[in-house]
C-alpha cells in the first residue's frame, strides 16, 4: 500500500502558504485592513475548507451529517459550552466561506429550497459568530475578540475572500476548492 501522506501535507503546506499570500494581499492592500489576527484566520479558513469534508464536519447526536444552516443552528441549540461555540463558529465560518467564496452557490442553495430558504447566510453568520464569541471556554484557538470582530466586519470579509477567489482563479496551478 502507497502512503501518499508526505505529498497530501507538501499539498497542504503549498495551499496554506498560496492561501496567506492572497489573503494578506487582498485584505492589507487592497482593502487597507490592517488586522494579521483576522487575515490569518480567514486564510486558515480557506485551507480548512479545502476538503468537502471539513465544510460538512459537523453532525447531529445521532451521527448524521449536517449540510444546512438550519439544521446546524438547532444542532447549536441543543449543545452546551465548548460544544455549543465550536458549533456557532462553525455556522459562521460555513457561511462566511460560501458568500465570500462561492456566491452563487449560495444563491443556489437558497432557491432550490429546504431548510435554508429563508435564512440570510449573512444575517446567520453574523449572529453566530457574535453568539460565539459570547459562549466562555478555558481554551479555543479563536479568542473571542476575533469572533466579535469576525460578526462586525462579516460583509468586509464576505468581500476580501471575494478577492482572494478573483487572485487565485488568475493564479496560474493555484489550488482547486470542493
Amino acid at each position: 500500500m502507497r502512503d501518499d501522506r508526505p505529498e497530501a501535507d507538501q499539498r497542504e503546506s503549498s495551499a496554506r502558504r498560496f492561501f496567506a499570500g492572497v489573503t494578506e494581499q487582498a485584505f492589507m492592500v487592497e482593502l487597507g485592513v490592517a488586522d494579521p489576527l483576522l487575515i490569518d484566520y480567514v486564510a486558515s479558513l480557506l485551507t480548512r475548507f479545502l476538503a468537502s469534508d471539513d465544510i460538512y464536519s459537523v453532525r447531529s447526536v445521532r451521527g448524521e451529517r449536517l449540510t444546512q444552516v438550519a439544521d446546524m443552528l438547532a444542532e447549536a441549540e441543543a449543545r452546551r459550552g465548548s460544544a455549543k461555540r465550536q458549533l456557532h463558529r462553525h455556522i459562521g465560518d460555513f457561511t462566511l466561506f460560501w458568500t465570500g467564496v462561492f456566491p452563487d452557490i449560495a444563491k443556489r442553495n437558497k432557491h432550490l429550497g429546504g431548510k435554508d430558504a429563508l435564512l440570510d447566510y449573512r444575517e446567520m453568520g453574523k449572529r453566530s459568530y457574535a453568539a460565539a464569541s459570547r459562549i466562555p471556554v478555558d481554551r479555543e484557538t479563536a479568542p473571542s475578540q476575533l469572533l466579535e470582530r469576525l460578526s462586525d466586519e462579516f460583509e468586509l470579509c464576505v468581500y476580501g475572500l471575494g478577492e482572494v477567489r478573483k487572485a487565485w482563479e488568475q493564479a496560474e496551478g493555484g489550488p482547486l476548492l470542493v
